[in-house]
């Protein structure tokens, strides 16, 4: 197994565990290593607050959600098709 790493501008909180993760809508499962769970709650994080209208439009916020989105494509795709397609 490679060793992911988060990329630089990823400010969100780095756990030290990961922990299983249950997609919401179709009840599927995964578990994430603690670098993965870190983006995970980071773009669930992210995107509520959009989802509520906090982040404006051309805001940094979803900039960041979409580079969070293709870096999980990249490290981990099928939690990406598990959790977050």
């Amino acid at each position: 197994m490679k060793d992911i790493k988060l990329p630089e501008w990823f400010d969100g909180e780095i756990y030290e565990e990961g922990g299983k993760v249950r997609n919401p809508f179709s009840g599927e499962e995964y578990l994430l290593n603690a670098k993965e769970l870190s983006m995970y709650d980071f773009i669930m994080g992210a995107t509520m607050v959009m989802e509520m209208g906090g982040a404006p439009k051309g805001d940094s916020m979803i900039n960041d959600l979409r580079k969070g989105l293709e870096w999980f494509r990249e490290n981990n795709n099928k939690a990406y098709m598990t959790l977050l397609n």
